[in-house]
């Protein structure tokens, strides 16, 4: 057992956070149809702070009956008949999100991953209803606590929008990749690990500052 694995399984109350964004063809979860899913684990290095891993990410077959609302695909430039989309059904979807995920559980020591996403309830909302459509057993995601990255950025940055908060946090922001669900991923995933660096960072200064004064 190393000791990062031991602080990471403490740090979030035995949560891993994975960093979800989902695209889809509306806002109803249960009617309209999931398109892609991208997941990014965050690790924690020896020093306590957070880093994205690369991107697992998969494009998905709407499931029979789903509704697809063109006004959602102009927005996200995905065409869910392109031949060479190399989309999965969902329960193969789910798969390829969660072996990685539950790997990383077992590597960190944590008990359940805790999906992170910018306006979360949004992702947690289509993960959960894909889950229940496929009857999937093994989700290695906690059925409702999330972390909100609009939450997050408003609170660090003055900033809820994505695009925002990413430019306030000191990163790039390409406008021509984002509503993919792999570059929104990624960018939340850097405005997660920064914002709990600064906060650590900040809270070791105090400490720092507290003894020195003792």
């Amino acid at each position: 057992m190393s000791a990062s694995a031991t602080k990471y399984a403490e740090r979030f109350r035995g949560f891993l956070p994975v960093v979800v964004d989902i695209e889809t063809g509306g806002f109803d979860s249960e009617k309209d149809a999931l398109l892609e899913i991208a997941a990014v684990i965050v690790r924690m290095d020896d020093q306590g702070l957070l880093h994205p891993d690369p991107v697992v990410s998969t494009h998905v077959v709407p499931f029979p009956g789903a509704n697809i609302d063109p006004r959602s695909l102009e927005i996200t430039g995905i065409d869910p008949t392109h031949p060479f989309r190399a989309a999965v059904e969902e329960r193969e979807a789910l798969d390829v999100i969660f072996r990685p995920i539950r790997k990383a559980l077992r590597e960190n020591e944590c008990q359940r991953a805790i999906l992170v996403g910018h306006n979360a309830a949004f992702d947690i909302g289509f993960l959960n209803a894909a889950i229940r459509r496929t009857g999937h057993k093994k989700s290695p995601f906690h059925l409702f606590s999330c972390f909100d990255t609009a939450t997050l950025a408003g609170l660090a940055y003055g900033q809820t929008v994505l695009n925002k908060a990413v430019l306030a946090a000191g990163f790039e922001w390409n406008a021509s990749e984002a509503h993919s669900a792999v570059y929104d991923a990624e960018r939340t995933a850097l405005v997660f690990c920064d914002v709990v660096n600064r906060w650590k960072q900040m809270s070791d200064l105090w400490h720092a500052q507290t003894n020195a004064a003792a």
